[in-house]
């Protein structure tokens, strides 16, 4: 089983750089952020499918992330929320909007073997 992490200034990095990372991007006050969430932490809390994927969240209204957001150009590209990023040893290969753990499954299945 794998946990969903609120990432910040110290764990963004390593949570990235794992071989395989699924992050959601989203802001505190963002109601389909929150709904998508909770729906991603159910699945997670019985899933042992993905148990190698490193899972992390990152709110974007939060401080003491200037690092993460330099590190990640792209970034100017986000208009909506919740977005998630599908990264492969530290790049992130796939982009898309929305909650939805079959469409998340999906894109998993393409990179974890």
């Amino acid at each position: 089983m794998s946990d969903l992490k609120i990432l910040e200034r110290d764990t963004w990095e390593e949570t990235l750089n794992a071989p395989v990372a699924m992050v959601m991007l989203g802001k505190t006050d963002c109601a389909a952020c929150n709904e998508w969430t909770t729906e991603l932490k159910g699945f997670l809390e019985s899933d042992e499918e993905f148990a190698s994927v490193a899972f992390g969240k990152i709110l974007l209204d939060k401080g003491g992330l200037g690092k993460f957001k330099k590190a990640s150009p792209w970034l100017s590209e986000v208009h909506d929320l919740p977005t998630n990023v599908l990264y492969v040893n530290g790049e992130p290969v796939k982009r898309w909007v929305g909650g939805g753990i079959d469409r998340m499954s999906n894109r998993l299945r393409r990179v974890v073997s």
